[in-house]
């Protein structure tokens, strides 16, 4: 006999009276226990019901053997704790899967178990199963879908159904029961049926579910019965459940919860006889609750986090940076030596106990564990819970004095830069007066009275304070409620110097926060200061999440995303965090992943009613910045509609159209979703001039039609702009075929006197009717981008060469060939940064304030503001040097 087998046998007969008696009934699997064969053991245990007729007899069998195999794989050190939780969850879906199925059936033989759903939750749900633990499972059913005799109303069908799961499943026999059913976490237990309808579930979590339901449903599954339906169910209510915007009041109430677990425990601090292993100060539930408020508070936000297991909620959090690693692994740990030493508290009388039983009692259980005694195992678990007891308390912030809520001004007020400290400071205290609306119930003036003395502070401290006071102000003018706001800024204090830079450096984002408060909820995750990911990575988070999302609701979280990542790379700009040239990439990745994905959406909604065409195809052509990938904040989408021609002449829809008139309409579809503000505000404004004919011609061509035009009638600016021209929607076949046509445009000979008097009257009518706005206007200064496009556009269609879209890129090569300067694209990269920055810290691009001189000049990568003033003077005579070379013609310079 294997030594860790007969350990574990020879202590399970000494010790545990449950396993003893189950040991002597089922002599066959002590023979293969004994002999180390636990694999085989546990095979045959789950087959210890097979050929059973009766379902309640079937697995009150299987559920014996698998009690005791489990319990003695455990003892032996042969089955980890991960595995018997799975094994015992798993157990527990066939038991409530058979019992569903068997109830349904005893009432209309022959049916399937459809439309009767099992959802499990608490351990349950994580795969978490305790060895003696009860069930909490939520019975749901489809009206429709629900087998039931003629006269039976699906009401009555399915609360007959509950109960006979709940007496086959839990009514104690001569061969024991299966498990302990609890339905209380089913909505409003205390009237409601035991079984609740879809309809009426929905309902319920979507308008009035408690905070709790929340944390429940984070170890939510549909385990058993119509498997399908439920997990349509779980998906219909996910944004119950993980919500992207935080709601500081729940996470509140969260907290509230958790800290009632220590309010209402009355037993022992510290582990000794009485102490209870899950509501005990640093228990398995502290643990517990310690990962779920985390995930309930980053979960909405990040899907990593929304995982069901306890260990690996805390390992996901770990990972992401929202708790540290130390800590994941301590508590990690602890939870396995907790659930443990449950179990073997269990396996004594096959109990669901928690607490520490005493005298020789204890020493049996530490004994079962093979510890030499009692003062081993509380020596064991003195040092396991002690940790997670200050883990959990600093969550809950309990050692924290309650001072009083309103709290004083900072002594050190005359540090602050101020005009008059004493008067900012009563400007601020009159915040409560009720002229502000988001300021008037009592809890957003407590929320508000917690971060005063901080604010004070930071706006203070900050490079205009004065202005920045006048900025929250009308920020608190345009907010409808300021309590979660204010909430997240207490719980968060870094927030609030951002918050301040996005006041006083960067009307845009002010603005953008005064509408959109939530915003301020993106800064929260290390990722924050992360460039954004592909263009793929991006369209996948604008698609639809949801089954069953309407078209509005489509366009509305492309709307969320664009803008969430739009002010992150905008508070990232103005905090200086990434290079300019980068931010300018990622707003273009941003801007086509939302043009894919609105086009996705209009086209499937376009094509519900007029059907699509087999052969033939929209394709969005980016030009300008846009096709060049390289936006700032303040850029419109340049783009043209086309079409792949075909045989077909009408959509195959209810309502056919003629090809031509279909992706028109399309098109137009498409241009509103891209613009048209919804009840999440505006996405971009789309230029379409640069098509064939301009504003006088269809909106869509076709790619003939498109190929005649560039060939025999565009304006040599229409063929400066196919230049940067880039296919941002259509199939592979079909850029190609659009791809081939500009390369061919491109590729053209042209007279290059012709040429470059073309360019040079373009360039000198623009110079005379839109001449440049301030100081910072980089773009239409002479010396400026628009110069420098002129110019590289000319030399890419006079040699046919450096025909990217990427104008730096082009500039590289074209340097390569000797047609420029080596130092041109140097100048190019200078004046896009300070392009990019100034579209937010001087959006009139007028002399920006000293703090936003300084930002700027750090994008810029000079020393300071004067130094960026020279840079740009000698980057714009850079230019002007490289067109006189080219064009044989002096600039006159702005001054």
């Amino acid at each position: 006999m294997d030594g860790s087998w007969k350990s574990a046998l020879q202590r399970a007969k000494e010790h545990s009276p449950f396993l003893a008696r189950s040991l002597e009934r089922l002599p066959h699997f002590e023979a293969l226990l004994a002999a180390g064969d636990g694999e085989t053991a546990l095979l045959e245990a789950k087959q210890a019901g097979r050929g059973i007729e009766d379902a309640g007899l079937a697995l009150r069998r299987e559920r014996l053997a698998l009690a005791l195999v489990l319990a003695i794989g455990d003892l032996a050190g042969a089955f980890p704790l991960e595995k018997i939780m799975r094994e015992l969850s798993a157990f527990a879906d066939r038991a409530l899967h058979r019992a569903i199925e068997a109830a349904i059936l005893r009432r209309v033989p022959d049916a399937e178990p459809t439309g009767f759903i099992g959802l499990a939750l608490g351990k349950h749900g994580s795969g978490e199963l305790n060895y003696s633990s009860d069930i909490d499972p939520i019975l749901l059913y489809d009206s429709e879908a629900l087998p039931r005799r003629e006269r039976d109303e699906p009401p009555e069908a399915a609360q007959r159904y509950a109960r006979d799961i709940v007496r086959l499943l839990s009514d104690v026999t001569a061969e024991g029961y299966v498990f302990r059913v609890d339905l209380r976490l089913r909505p409003a237990s205390e009237v409601s049926p035991l079984a609740i309808s879809l309809e009426a579930a929905t309902s319920h979590y979507e308008s009035s579910a408690l905070t709790w339901e929340r944390a429940a449903f984070i170890r939510a599954r549909a385990a058993s019965g119509d498997i399908g339906r439920g997990e349509a169910f779980l998906d219909a209510i996910r944004s119950f459940v993980w919500r992207r915007s935080l709601d500081f009041g729940a996470i509140d109430e969260i907290r509230g919860l958790s800290a009632r677990i220590r309010t209402r425990y009355s037993g022992p601090r510290e582990p000794r006889p009485g102490f209870d292993l899950k509501q005990g100060r640093g228990g398995i539930r502290e643990i517990e609750f310690f990962a779920q408020t985390h995930q309930l508070i980053h979960g909405g936000r990040d899907p990593a986090l929304r995982v069901r297991g306890t260990r690996a909620a805390l390992d996901a959090l770990a990972a992401a940076g929202h708790i540290g690693g130390d800590t994941a692994r301590t508590l990690g740990e602890a939870y396995d030596t907790l659930r443990t030493i449950e179990h073997r508290l269990q396996m004594v009388n096959d109990r669901q106990t928690h607490v520490l039983p005493d005298g020789d009692a204890l020493d049996g259980v530490a004994r079962l564990h093979g510890l030499e005694d009692a003062p081993e195992l509380l020596a064991l678990l003195d040092e396991t819970c002690g940790p997670v007891a200050r883990h959990f308390g600093e969550l809950i912030a309990e050692d924290t004095p309650d001072g009083p809520v309103l709290q004083a001004i900072p002594d050190q007020r005359d540090s602050f830069g101020f005009a008059d400290p004493d008067v900012a400071a009563q400007r601020i205290a009159g915040w409560s007066d009720g002229r502000f609306r988001a300021l008037r119930s009592e809890a957003a003036k407590s929320a508000f009275d917690a971060i005063r003395p901080q604010l004070f502070e930071a706006l203070g401290q900050g490079p205009d304070p004065d202005h920045a006071l006048a900025r929250f102000e009308t920020l608190l003018e345009k907010l409808p409620s300021a309590i979660n706001l204010f909430r997240l800024l207490e719980a968060r204090p870094g927030l609030l110097q951002q918050l301040v830079d996005c006041l006083t450096l960067a009307a845009p984002l002010a603005d953008e926060l005064a509408r959109r408060p939530e915003l301020l909820d993106t800064l929260i995750d290390r990722t924050a200061f992360d460039l954004p990911g592909s263009v793929e990575d991006l369209a996948r988070m604008m698609r639809r999440t949801e089954r069953g999302d309407e078209y509005e609701q489509a366009l509305d979280r492309i709307r969320i995303v664009t803008s969430e990542q739009r002010f992150t790379l905008g508070v990232q700009l103005i905090e200086a965090a990434q290079d300019p040239l980068d931010v300018a990439e990622a707003l273009s990745r941003v801007a086509e992943a939302a043009v894919q994905v609105a086009c996705e959406a209009a086209q499937d909604e376009f094509a519900e009613r007029h059907g699509r065409f087999a052969d033939g195809e929209l394709l969005v052509l980016g030009l300008g910045r846009l096709g060049g990938g390289a936006l700032t904040h303040a850029s419109d989408l340049d783009m043209i509609y086309l079409f792949t021609d075909g045989e077909t002449t009408e959509s195959d829809g209810a309502r056919p159209l003629g090809r031509t008139l279909y992706f028109n309409r399309l098109a137009q579809r498409v241009g509103v979703a891209l613009s048209v503000p919804t009840a999440q505000g505006a996405l971009y404004e789309v230029d379409t001039r640069l098509r064939p004919q301009g504003n006088q011609g269809p909106l869509a061509v076709g790619l003939a039609s498109f190929e005649r035009y560039q060939r025999e009638n565009a304006w040599t600016w229409e063929h400066m702009a196919l230049n940067r021209a880039r296919v941002l929607v259509g199939s592979l076949d079909a850029r190609q075929q659009v791809e081939a046509i500009v390369d061919a445009i491109l590729h053209r000979h042209r007279d290059a006197i012709e040429l470059q008097a073309d360019v040079l009257k373009m360039r000198s009518d623009m110079a005379a009717h839109k001449p440049a706005r301030g100081p910072l206007d980089v773009k239409l200064l002479r010396g400026g981008l628009v110069d420098l496009e002129f110019l590289i556009h000319f030399l890419q269609l006079r040699d046919r060469i450096a025909l990217r879209p990427d104008l730096s890129a082009a500039i590289a090569d074209l340097a390569e060939q000797g047609l420029v300067a080596a130092d041109l694209r140097a100048h190019h990269r200078l004046l896009t940064r300070v392009l990019v920055g100034s579209r937010l810290l001087a959006p009139d691009l007028g002399a920006p304030g000293p703090a936003a001189r300084a930002v700027l000049s750090r994008l810029a990568r000079q020393e300071d503001y004067a130094s960026l003033l020279q840079a740009l003077d000698r980057a714009r005579h850079g230019v002007a040097a490289q067109w006189a070379e080219t064009f044989g013609e002096k600039l006159e310079m702005d001054r």
